[in-house]
């Protein structure tokens, strides 16, 4: 059975277009102007499709192999949109030995989006993270800014109920 890619079709604003080439006219001649361009990027999109990946780098004269190089390295930067119920599950240390694993494989079950995917009508996206720093709350999902500690998997569709 084939695997059913979906694809997301960047869109943008002509307000979004400006804010990019001045972030990129204004980081140009700095060091590290492409950490800088992609993370002013993210804050101008919300992740960083390869359509800015390109003009960063033909803006910034450089490869776009090392910006889509530093874009991949750095969890940080998201390189699909995060649907508008964004749900992160440590899979850090403490949280995965507590069955963080199993809690993110309940969530994509049951959201129908597997870890970095949004759905198709844009509504879910599921991140699987590394230490968010709250180990004592080990396992820890967040649902956007709601973070939910000693979770089980049991808790996880009365959780995710809340946001439907």
């Amino acid at each position: 059975m084939k695997k059913k890619m979906t694809t997301v079709v960047f869109r943008e604003t002509n307000e979004q277009a400006a804010r990019l080439e001045k972030l990129i006219d204004e980081v140009k001649n700095e060091k590290g102007a492409v950490m800088r361009a992609l993370q002013g990027a993210q804050e101008i999109y919300g992740y960083l499709p390869i359509e800015v990946q390109h003009r960063i780098a033909i803006g910034l004269d450089v490869p776009i192999t090392e910006v889509y190089g530093v874009s991949t390295f750095y969890s940080q930067f998201s390189l699909n949109p995060k649907g508008n119920i964004a749900v992160a599950v440590c899979l850090g240390t403490a949280c995965y030995v507590k069955g963080s694993g199993d809690i993110c494989n309940k969530v994509s079950e049951i959201l129908g989006v597997k870890v970095g995917e949004t759905s198709p009508d844009g509504k879910y996206s599921l991140e699987a993270t590394r230490c968010i720093g709250a180990c004592g709350l080990a396992p820890v999902m967040t649902v956007n800014e709601d973070v939910y500690g000693r979770l089980t998997v049991a808790q996880v569709g009365d959780i995710l109920k809340k946001y439907t």
